[in-house]
């Protein structure tokens, strides 16, 4: 029963990982075309991504002429977790 319950943990953990990366890419390729601000998928998808930028942003900052890697060192550290989680369930 016990393991039932990690394995259905273990599942949605990862769902939520999986989605957030979509979220990471989509706000990234939005950010290329400057959408609407005042759009309320744009005011979400800011919300969103923006507390975790945040957070790596200030121990790296913009670099290579004016390039944010924000949002790939934080798909890097999904799938590096990801794939912690997933061999620690299999």
């Amino acid at each position: 029963m016990i393991d039932a319950l990690l394995s259905s943990i273990f599942t949605v953990v990862l769902s939520v990982i999986f989605l957030y990366k979509w979220v990471i890419i989509i706000s990234a390729i939005l950010s290329w075309v400057r959408p609407d601000p005042y759009n309320p998928i744009v005011q979400m998808l800011y919300r969103l991504t923006e507390p975790a930028y945040a957070l790596i942003r200030k121990y790296i900052p913009t670099v290579f002429g004016g390039m944010d890697l924000a949002p790939i060192i934080l798909i890097f550290a999904l799938i590096f977790l990801e794939t912690f989680l997933k061999n620690i369930l299999f």
